[in-house]
């Protein structure tokens, strides 16, 4: 695991027309809609949103931060990566970072955890999250 935890997924992402605003670059609320894509990826890999469902759980976001580095135009072929930063009982953190080569447009945090939708409330991670950083 690096200082910014663990790579938990990294994927190309194609920039759409509908992604850029009228100046000719990526809105910046797109790039939490990336933040999103590529946190699925990692949730997916070990529990599918049906599991959750069964178990009357969903994952929900309690913070979200971005810091703009540089701007992201339709020309540019951006990859985001997610790193697995922190997990506790209740939520997890994860950082974000979209690049192009070694341009770096943006870094992100995301703080949330999971609901219980029966009861209306915060719920503990399902230990397979749970677990995940204590495995170095």
């Amino acid at each position: 695991m690096s200082e910014e935890g663990l790579l938990v997924a990294e994927k190309e992402i194609e920039v759409n027309n509908y992604d850029i605003d009228a100046m000719g670059i990526v809105s910046n609320i797109v790039y939490v809609r990336w933040f999103e894509d590529l946190r699925t990826i990692f949730i997916n890999e070990y529990m599918t949103f049906s599991e959750m469902m069964k178990q009357h759980i969903s994952p929900i976001l309690m913070r979200t931060e971005v810091d703009y580095k540089v701007p992201i135009t339709i020309h540019d072929k951006p990859v985001g990566r997610c790193w697995y930063v922190k997990g506790s009982r209740l939520k997890w953190v994860f950082k974000f970072e979209i690049a192009s080569g070694d341009k770096i447009h943006c870094v992100g945090y995301q703080t949330g955890g999971f609901f219980d939708l029966e009861q209306q409330k915060i719920t503990k991670m399902p230990e397979v999250f749970q677990n995940l950083l204590k495995k170095d």
